[in-house]
């Protein structure tokens, strides 16, 4: 279902530039914000002048981008600032499996912005007026299991790998779910300024009630150069200076988490090279230290050979060998048997587009979908052949830590 706002008429665009407005996410009314921020850059937006669900399938990313073509191709643009994420933007969050509703673009009324020293203000259409409430924490907590026990999902675990053993796949990527209950309803305003500050490294999001903190950038295109950070093979951090850094030297000599990390290499350079007049992969992956856990990281960069947007590049990398696992579509197949769940967009590209095609995609990791006084928190872990299951429920269960923090403070 397609909603434009508004009159009939083309929508009219302003951007104009602003002060310094501080902290992004402090100028964010509660209902339903709009955030993608990394060391406090990035852009934050209220209200709705478009939105879209877009229909499922294969060419669903060919559809969100007509779709913006069709409202902001007649829109009247004024923008003083003319750099990438000025003028009309739209968030978008997609399911991790094409097959599943729930993919969701909107066009903001409302956008604020800071990068690079400049800072701007777009309004779409009449920005109208959002009521600024004070922020208000959750309450007590309570967790319960999501789709699978902790049990039957190592279970899962240990049939994925035989499946691997024998030869089905190289790798698979396997998530798990858990619920959370709060006393009132949960303020996403809250989980962002916690995630925003204590992960500053991550591209802390929030697109129609997704929010969380990914270090994966899937995509950043910026007129023809466009980047990637590539993230397979994880170790929770350590418990002092010295167990940390023997744990990064163990993950760093790992003969599986190495043979994960290259497998996800390989997905992202087989998808782009024939989009790219020109490719960069670094030969050695190097440790991305996160306040919870460290990761295997290669970071890819290349230009664009026909200046694709920024959605068609998303496209043609989802879903990676990082979160889907090696042959792509084999391991999609064993998901979708062994999983028991449905991802919704947790692993899924979220992110912003503009009207010229630029932008930046990350994988919805790390995060949970919110629904009142409710949320639902995702993480996983690739599973290779001689994968433990026990060492595979830690890892997830270390990653789920990310939104109880954001959730408990």
């Amino acid at each position: 279902m397609s909603v434009a706002l508004g009159t009939t008429r083309p929508l009219p665009v302003r951007t104009t530039s602003v002060g310094d407005p501080g902290d992004l996410l402090a100028s964010l009314p509660r209902t339903a914000p709009f955030a993608w921020i990394r060391h406090g850059e990035g852009l934050v937006g209220w209200g709705e002048a478009a939105r879209v669900t877009v229909p499922p399938g294969p060419r669903r990313f060919a559809w969100a981008r007509q779709w913006l073509a069709d409202v902001l191709g007649d829109a009247r643009i004024e923008d003083a600032v003319k750099t990438p994420g000025s003028g009309p933007v739209a968030f978008g969050t997609f399911t991790f499996d094409e097959d599943v509703p729930g993919s969701t673009l909107i066009v903001p009324r409302t956008i604020l912005a800071r990068r690079d020293g400049r800072a701007w203000l777009t309004t779409v259409g009449e920005p109208g007026l959002q009521p600024f409430t004070p922020v208000r924490t959750p309450g007590r907590i309570r967790y319960s299991d999501g789709s699978l026990t902790a049990p039957e999902w190592e279970a899962v675990v240990a049939r994925a790998a035989r499946r691997i053993r024998a030869g089905e796949l190289e790798k698979v990527v396997l998530a798990r779910d858990l619920l959370a209950t709060a006393e009132r309803p949960i303020d996403i305003r809250l989980l962002l300024d916690r995630l925003s500050r204590r992960y500053p490294e991550c591209y802390t999001f929030s697109v129609a009630g997704l929010v969380g903190a990914t270090p994966e950038l899937l995509v950043r295109r910026t007129g023809k150069h466009i980047e990637s950070l590539v993230l397979a093979g994880t170790t929770p951090r350590g418990t002092s200076a010295a167990d940390d850094l023997a744990r990064g030297t163990a993950l760093f000599a790992s003969e599986k988490d190495r043979h994960e990390h290259e497998c996800a290499i390989a997905s992202v350079r087989q998808t782009l090279a024939p989009l790219c007049s020109s490719l960069h992969t670094p030969d050695e992956p190097e440790l991305l230290v996160l306040p919870n856990v460290q990761h295997l990281a290669s970071h890819v960069t290349g230009r664009l050979a026909d200046g694709a947007s920024v959605l068609d590049v998303v496209a043609a990398m989802h879903p990676t060998a990082a979160v889907g696992g090696t042959p792509t579509g084999t391991a999609i197949e064993v998901i979708r048997e062994l999983e028991g769940m449905d991802r919704a967009g947790y692993a899924g590209p979220v992110g912003w587009i503009d009207a010229h095609g630029d932008g930046e995609w990350g994988i919805a990791l790390r995060s949970a979908v919110v629904d009142g006084n409710r949320a639902r928190l995702f993480a996983g872990g690739g599973i290779m052949g001689n994968s433990d299951p026990s060492s595979e429920l830690a890892e997830a269960q270390a990653k789920f830590r990310v939104m109880q923090y954001a959730l408990e403070g």
